[in-house]
């Protein structure tokens, strides 16, 4: 039927109608809440790159878990910023049972029992080169590097977690990985593996925040070229068949059709990250008076549930489910 008897505007018309047939809509249970860690007592630091959002102590991550909850938020992804004099270049403060991250994942099981803990797992918090393996002779070794991640899964899944997140892109890790926990007895500990994290500009503030950059070259030898994607496919249907419980995809907007891609080839859930830079771009922005902030957060956020994500980690977290619950 043409026009004039088919009419799109009719499904347009008002609000009620326009609500009645959205094809996609967000809920808080599809956020993922990083939230950043750091030493000491009643700190809360503010991370200049990225306006609003914090690393907090032990303490007082507890209070900001408890308020994400109450948002409506179901997971947090944990991340922590280890003091220098703690790296070097095997990794030997990731596995410390003692060490932050497993002391932060502890206190927030405890305190907060049905929240839903992820844990970052990879090198470069830890590295006194600031990348995501272990270094000989300017080259990032993947195996050494893979025997040294599933020792730190256990070590995650011993203090608690829910889920390990392996975010380093050395291959094999996730069988590895999978193989330790079942080994260790943690067969209920899942994996959500970051399988397509590209080599992008968009993780700038991230990096501030954890003083995580590479000491030098690049990370282009272990993360994604911005230019593929058959490549993101193939490895996240990998990382799938070696045991993924979750794939990601990283960063979010400039890559929806990575989305989109690996979406129709997996059957497990597909994550999203929407990354430091894309946080910090619509607040400065927004800053700015150019956008409208809540607008464009909520239009990036439904472009991920549009393209095909299950779960989205953005650092809008909060302020979005605070925004669902009150409309």
């Amino acid at each position: 039927m043409n026009f004039p008897y088919a009419r799109g505007r009719r499904l347009r018309t008002s609000p009620s109608i326009r609500e009645m047939v959205a094809e996609h809509r967000l809920h808080p249970s599809d956020f993922i809440a990083p939230v950043f860690i750091t030493e000491g007592k009643k700190v809360k630091e503010p991370i200049l790159s990225m306006p609003d959002y914090f690393r907090y102590s032990v303490d007082l991550a507890i209070d900001e878990v408890k308020s994400l909850q109450d948002a409506g938020i179901r997971s947090v992804l944990l991340f922590v910023k280890v003091p220098d004099e703690l790296k070097d270049n095997s990794g030997t403060e990731a596995l410390n049972s003692g060490g932050l991250m497993q002391r932060s994942v502890q206190a927030i099981r405890k305190a907060i029992p049905e929240m839903v803990v992820m844990t970052d797992v990879a090198l470069d918090p830890y590295s006194s080169f600031g990348h995501d393996g272990i270094v000989e002779d300017g080259r990032i070794l993947n195996d050494a590097t893979v025997e040294v991640l599933a020792r730190m899964s256990v070590s995650h899944a011993e203090a608690g977690a829910n889920f390990v997140a392996p975010s380093d892109m050395m291959d094999g890790r996730i069988g590895a990985i999978r193989e330790a926990l079942e080994n260790g007895g943690f067969p209920d500990t899942g994996i959500m593996a970051y399988s397509a994290k590209y080599a992008s500009v968009f993780y700038g503030p991230f990096r501030d925040a954890l003083d995580s950059a590479p000491g030098f070259g690049d990370k282009k030898t272990y993360q994604m070229d911005p230019r593929n994607v058959r490549e993101a496919v193939r490895e996240a249907m990998t990382d799938e068949a070696e045991g993924a419980d979750i794939v990601m995809v990283k960063p979010g907007l400039p890559y929806l059709d990575v989305v989109r891609a690996v979406r129709e080839a997996v059957d497990v859930p597909v994550a999203v990250y929407h990354v430091s830079g894309e946080y910090a771009m619509i607040k400065a922005a927004a800053e700015k008076g150019w956008l409208d902030e809540e607008q464009a957060m909520l239009e990036s956020l439904i472009a991920f549930k549009r393209a095909g994500a299950d779960l989205i980690a953005t650092y809008f977290a909060r302020k979005a489910a605070q925004k669902l619950k009150s409309s």
